[in-house]
């Protein structure tokens, strides 16, 4: 079974994350599809992706099970499959659909700085996770409607939330606490303990992302520069094995363990960095070449065929958050970090792992080299 035969089976076979509801975890999926479906020109990655989302958007643009009112900014993450298919069809509810998410946007709570809380439930606070989940969508929106401010607006809460989080060695705690009213945040500065993992590895591709979406002018210059200086401190801390920690400042932490979602996100970052010149000052052989040991490692190590034949990927710690959650409190420390769950096939590990297959086909294509399909061991 070659990688890409392991994501057709795991997208014939995907059952939408929570219930059928609109949600990042299948923004995941939604987003590697749309990228596997860019770079291979392969029809089957479009109509997975319209197989699975199309259910949950109606023809008015109403996205099923979505609550606006709730201001979780992760909901936001799957919108941005709405453009690719409104590219691909032409037809209007995509664009409508968009436009619901966008309207909560516009009244989404924001600390004063002008950061978009995490969410509502989580008032106050900045994490990592919603660069990711608003941003790339709030700029491509922008685009697409013709309002600049927006891209503005985002390029600002980018520059904030890296100066609100920045830890030290060029790295970034996962969240921050501007009422100082949690007990994981320092009463000082409100950022939380460590630097977990997943959490940079949203962040990696949140810039990658939204900087691709922009032409290189002086407008973003500074922050392809603290991307390029996030790169190289991601690829200083790559383990032997090419992959990364999940507390990625305490590799000696005792149950720490090489996760494998950060691993994609980080490989992605930094094949589609090198690709397309986004980190000035980095050698793009170097970013490429961490890129592609870090994919290699999660295919030959992470993906594991198992005595029913069936091919999983392992690794994935499930979830991982700050605060009150299902009964308990996240307190942010190293420790609370490895003790979650990991699980096999979990939407947050395979997502980015399309994405990054999806920089190695590329990669594959411009170089003459065949090797993207190599069959799994």
């Amino acid at each position: 079974m070659t990688l890409p035969d392991y994501f057709d089976r795991f997208a014939e076979g995907y059952q939408p994350y929570k219930g059928a509801s609109w949600c990042y975890e299948d923004g995941c999926i939604y987003r590697g599809l749309e990228l596997l479906s860019a770079s291979t020109g392969e029809a089957r990655w479009m109509a997975h992706l319209h197989r699975l989302a199309d259910r949950q958007i109606g023809p008015d643009g109403a996205l099923l099970g979505y609550e606006p009112r709730e201001y979780n900014i992760d909901h936001i993450l799957s919108g941005r499959a709405l453009f690719a298919l409104h590219r691909d069809t032409g037809e209007d509810r995509y664009l409508r659909a968009a436009d619901r998410l966008f309207s909560q946007l516009q009244t989404h709570p924001r600390l004063p700085a002008g950061n978009y809380w995490h969410k509502q439930r989580y008032p106050h606070q900045v994490w990592l996770d919603g660069l990711y989940m608003g941003l790339p969508f709030q700029i491509e929106y922008g685009q697409v409607t013709g309002k600049p401010g927006l891209i503005v607006d985002a390029l600002q809460q980018f520059a904030t939330a890296l100066a609100l989080t920045s830890a030290p060695g060029g790295l970034f705690v996962h969240g921050y606490d501007d009422a100082r009213a949690q007990t994981w945040a320092d009463p000082l500065t409100g950022k939380s303990q460590a630097v977990w993992a997943r959490a940079v590895g949203w962040l990696a591709m949140a810039l990658v992302d939204a900087l691709a979406l922009l032409p290189m002018d002086e407008g973003n210059a500074t922050l392809r520069l603290r991307l390029a200086c996030l790169l190289d401190a991601i690829i200083a801390r790559q383990t032997g094995t090419g992959l990364w920690m999940q507390v990625l400042d305490a590799p000696d932490l005792e149950g720490n363990y090489e996760e494998t979602s950060a691993s994609a996100m980080f490989a992605y970052a930094l094949l589609r960095a090198a690709r397309l010149g986004l980190a000035p000052g980095s050698d793009a052989v170097c970013l490429a070449a961490a890129g592609r040991r870090a994919y290699d490692a999660i295919r030959d190590v992470k993906l594991e065929t198992g005595a029913d034949g069936i091919a999983r990927l392992g690794g994935i710690v499930h979830v991982a958050g700050l605060g009150g959650f299902e009964g308990r409190y996240r307190d942010g420390s190293p420790g609370y970090y490895v003790s979650e769950p990991v699980v096999f096939d979990d939407a947050k590990g395979v997502g980015p792992l399309m994405m990054a297959h999806s920089e190695v086909v590329i990669a594959g294509e411009n170089t003459g080299n065949g090797l993207w399909g190599r069959k799994l061991s």
